[in-house]
């Protein structure tokens, strides 16, 4: 799991702020999270990696590598791809590629729904140590910087 802040979260899970990004380890062959779920649900949408890769920005080879390297993870394959045809060929999602969509979005609901109290709690903590180190200093605010270093010099005020 990895924390990060803001992007677009349903409104039945967390504030828009915080929210929990899950990555699944699959017992080093690979890993899958929220990008790669992604491309799966623009290929099934689009028909297309190139498509899913443009809407995602990313080139048609990142997306291509991307859905092979997903295919090589499992026994059978999440994308099928078809060449040539009068419109150029295509992708499908099989399956499994259905399925594993499914599966990620169950953990990722889950998972965002035990942990909203505890990440609503660590968003106040945050949002108040914000406020509460937001001292104005000669009309310049000190929120997030860094204490200055003994060995760094002062600078001359004009």
């Amino acid at each position: 799991m990895v924390w990060a802040c803001s992007g677009d979260v349903g409104s039945d899970t967390l504030p828009p702020v915080a929210r929990l990004t899950i990555r699944i380890d699959l017992s080093g062959h690979g890993a899958i999270g929220p990008g790669k779920i992604r491309l799966l649900e623009l290929v099934g949408e689009s028909g297309s990696i190139s498509a899913a890769g443009r809407a995602m920005n990313m080139s048609y080879r990142r997306a291509w590598m991307l859905i092979d390297g997903l295919n090589r993870c499992f026994r059978t394959p999440v994308v099928e791809t078809h060449f040539g045809g009068a419109r150029g060929g295509g992708a499908v999602l099989t399956e499994l590629g259905h399925d594993l969509i499914d599966r990620y979005r169950t953990i990722e609901r889950a998972a965002t729904k035990v942990s909203a109290q505890t990440l609503a709690a660590l968003e106040a903590v945050q949002a108040n140590q914000r406020v509460a180190g937001s001292v104005e200093r000669k009309g310049r605010s000190t929120v997030g910087t860094r204490p200055r270093s003994p060995s760094m010099p002062r600078r001359a005020h004009s």
